[in-house]
């Protein structure tokens, strides 16, 4: 009988590290994914272009700023990383 049940408890014990590891896995994977990072990057390239990058989408916009004049519009460019 002894030996039964010491069987049982390593199974029992393996079956407890497994399920452990597991659950720790899961939860380094959950929190190195990062909830409160922003979805958009202002990237400025020089003094007279600036990129808004979303990148949720891949989508961006770029600004051309001429110098010595007041603010342009926003357009919107193709995204450079495609799926295609």
């Amino acid at each position: 009988m002894n030996k039964n049940l010491m069987y049982l408890s390593i199974c029992f014990l393996g079956v407890c590290i497994l399920l452990g590891s597991w659950l720790i896995s899961n939860s380094l994977q959950k929190d190195s994914v990062a909830k409160d990072e922003p979805r958009y990057e202002l990237v400025p390239v020089n003094e007279q272009n600036i990129i808004l990058y979303d990148k949720q989408t891949g989508e961006y916009w770029r600004k051309f700023i001429e110098p010595n004049e007041g603010p342009t519009n926003w357009e919107k460019q193709p995204s450079p990383i495609t799926s295609e």
